[in-house]
Formats: structure tokens, sequence, C-alpha cells
């Protein structure tokens, strides 16, 4: 199994992408930001990761998704672990993610990975082609979460 290996044509990897972004339009908006990287397995693509950079030592995982067949192995645990190495050498010091307050998966999961949840951006789902469910809960306000890169840095 390799992780995050870099990608050059983007649009190949929109159905991942769709995987954790319901919204064809908002891809659109990121899918040329940043970093973006596949997850492999024996050399095919099982799961995508984009990061982007909003402040000069931050960085963001604007989308990762991992195709439903590989769910629950720990390859996106592993994923985030060597990111957060590859952007620890890179000097930057802390990595952020946000997730729907309806992704109850998703908040454990990130909780899990060792991320302390930071902020709550209000509305931030509303501005959505079509609105969004999950668990029975609709998507309305996002919860970033954040990992310091910095060791002993809390």
């Amino acid at each position: 199994m390799t992780y995050l290996n870099p990608v050059h044509c983007r649009q190949d990897y929109l159905a991942l992408l769709l995987l954790a972004d319901e919204s064809e339009a908002i891809i659109s908006e990121y899918i040329n930001e940043g970093e973006m990287y596949t997850i492999n397995e024996q050399e095919q693509p099982i799961g995508i990761c984009l990061f982007i950079f909003p402040q000069h030592d931050v960085v963001e995982i604007k989308n990762i998704a991992i195709l439903p067949d590989y769910q629950r192995r720990g390859i996106g645990k592993k994923a985030i672990a060597e990111a957060h190495s590859m952007f620890q050498r890179r000097g930057f010091s802390e990595i952020i993610v946000g997730t729907a307050n309806s992704s109850l998966e998703n908040i454990l999961f990130y909780q899990k990975c060792g991320f302390r949840m930071q902020s709550i951006r209000k509305g931030f789902f509303i501005n959505y082609p079509a609105p969004i469910y999950e668990n029975g809960i609709q998507a309305l306000d996002m919860i970033v979460f954040q990992k310091n890169l910095i060791e002993g840095d809390e």
C-alpha cells in the first residue's frame, strides 16, 4: 500500500472527491487549488486527499475520501499520519480539517486521528446547491478540527 501519491490530472479523480463532498459545483471551486494525492493499493487509486494552504504555516485537508470497500481498515488514519509527517518536515505548524455537523462518523474519525475541535463555521453548508442530510441531521455548520504539527505544542 502506498499513501499520498501526487496527482497530475485532477479531473480524473472527481468521482473519488464526490465521496467526501456531495456537490460537483463546490468541488469545481477548489479542485485546482493546493496539492492532490491519491492513496493506492496495488497501483490502483482507492482514495484521494486534497490539501490547501490557507495561511503560510497552515495546511488544510480540503477533501479526503476512501472507497467504501476500503473504509474502516485504518487507511485514512495512515494517510493522515503520512500527511502529518510530510507537512511537519516542510515546516508547517498545524493541520486543519472541517466536516459537517451531521457527519458523525467523520467527527469521531478526526478525533481518533488526534485532531481537536477548533471552531465552528456557522451556516457553511447553507450555500450548497441542495440540502445535505446525514444521520437524520441537516448539514448546516462546519466543525473545524486542528492538530499541531510542532512537537510539544498543544
